[in-house]
C-alpha cells in the first residue's frame, strides 16, 4: 500500500472519545515536520483543533500554527461563497443573503448538498495543490460514511451539467488510493473495536475511499512477562506483602493497593490485547494496524500532540 503520509488527502475518523482529533492533529504536525505543506481541517467546528494546537480559533481561511502547518475549521456557507466565486464565477459581496436562504432550503430537501460543499472544499485544495497533504478531522462513525458517499449520490442523481462535472473530478480524487485514504482511530475496548470493524466494512462497501490504516490508541504496555508475573504474585501474597511493608517502612494497606492496581492494569492490558486481536481479524490483512501507547499524563494540548506525532513517526 501507499505509505500513509505519501497520500495527499486523509480522512481521520472513529468513535467519539477515542482520540480522533489528537491523531489528526499529530499526523498533520508529523507531515509538516517532514517538510510537507500541510492543512489540517476540522469538519465539525467545535474548537477541538484549536485546543489541540493551543493556537486560538481556526477560521475557514486557515491559520498557520507552526512552520508548514495550517489549521482551519469547515464552514459550509463560506465554502459555498468560495465555490460561487472560484468555480461558478459568480461575484459574491458580503453575506450571501437570498442565495444562502435558497441553499438552506435545497440542502434540507436534497441530502448530500452540505456534504458536497465540505468534501468539495477539501478535494479542491488537493486538486489545486495548495498543500502537499490535507488531513481531515472528519465526523465520527455515525456521519462520516454519508459525507464520503455524498459525491456518489449526487453523481448518480445529476447526469449532466456543472454539478455532474464537479462531482466527477471529486470522485477521481476520492477513488484514487494513492491520493486519498481513510484512517480509523479506535481504542482496545469492546465497543470502539466493534464500531471500527463495522466502519471499515461500510467504508469499503458504501464510499469511494479506501481504508489506509487503523490506529489503535491508548494501548497499555505489557507490565509483566510470565516469569515476572510469578514473582509479582508471590510478592502480592499477604504474608510477603506484610513483611515487605515492614522492611520498606510503609503502610501495608498502601502497598496492597499498589499491588491491586498493578494486577488491574495487567487485566486491562490483556483484555485490550484480546480486543486488538479481534480488530486485526476484522479488517483486511492489507490494512496496516498501528499502535499508540497510553499517555500517562496530559493527553491534550500542543505538548501531547508533539508526543503523539513522535510516536506515530516511529510506527510509520
Amino acid at each position: 500500500m501507499t505509505p500513509l503520509l505519501a497520500r495527499r488527502l486523509l480522512f481521520v475518523t472513529g468513535k467519539g472519545g477515542v482520540g480522533k482529533t489528537t491523531v489528526a492533529a499529530a499526523l498533520g504536525l508529523l507531515a509538516a515536520e517532514q517538510g510537507k505543506r500541510t492543512l489540517v481541517c476540522e469538519v465539525e467546528p467545535k474548537g477541538d483543533l484549536s485546543v489541540a494546537y493551543e493556537c486560538g480559533p481556526t477560521p475557514f481561511q486557515g491559520r498557520q500554527v507552526s512552520p508548514g502547518l495550517t489549521a482551519m475549521s469547515m464552514d459550509t456557507e463560506a465554502s459555498l461563497r468560495e465555490y460561487l466565486k472560484l468555480i461558478a464565477r459568480v461575484p459574491v459581496v458580503g453575506r450571501i443573503g437570498p442565495v444562502a436562504s435558497a441553499f438552506d432550503f435545497v440542502a434540507t430537501a436534497a441530502p448530500g448538498i452540505r456534504e458536497i460543499l465540505t468534501i468539495g472544499k477539501l478535494c479542491y485544495e488537493v486538486r489545486e495543490r495548495h498543500y502537499d497533504l490535507v488531513v481531515v478531522d472528519a465526523s465520527a462513525t455515525g456521519q462520516v460514511v454519508g459525507q464520503l458517499a455524498a459525491p456518489i449520490g449526487i453523481n448518480e442523481l445529476v447526469k449532466v451539467g456543472i454539478v455532474r462535472t464537479q462531482t466527477g473530478w471529486m470522485l477521481d480524487i476520492l477513488r484514487n488510493p494513492e491520493i486519498t485514504g481513510a484512517v480509523i482511530v479506535t481504542t482496545p475496548e469492546e465497543m470502539p473495536v466493534s464500531e471500527a470493524v463495522d466502519l471499515s466494512a461500510r467504508i469499503a462497501e458504501e464510499t469511494p475511499v479506501k481504508l489506509a490504516s487503523v490506529i489503535a490508541n491508548r494501548v497499555l504496555p505489557e507490565l509483566f512477562g510470565t516469569r515476572e508475573e510469578e514473582i509479582f504474585e508471590s510478592m502480592a501474597a499477604p504474608p510477603v506483602t506484610k513483611a515487605l511493608a515492614e522492611e520498606l517502612d510503609v503502610d501495608v494497606d498502601a502497598l496492597t493497593s499498589v499491588f491491586s492496581a498493578a494486577r488491574l492494569a495487567v487485566t486491562i492490558r490483556r483484555d485490550g490485547a484480546a480486543h486488538l486481536e479481534r480488530l486485526r481479524a476484522g479488517i483486511a490483512e492489507s490494512v496496516p494496524l498501528l499502535y499508540l501507547p497510553y499517555l500517562f499524563g496530559r493527553a491534550h494540548g500542543a505538548r501531547a500532540i508533539r508526543q503523539v506525532a513522535r510516536l506515530l513517526g516511529e510506527e510509520l
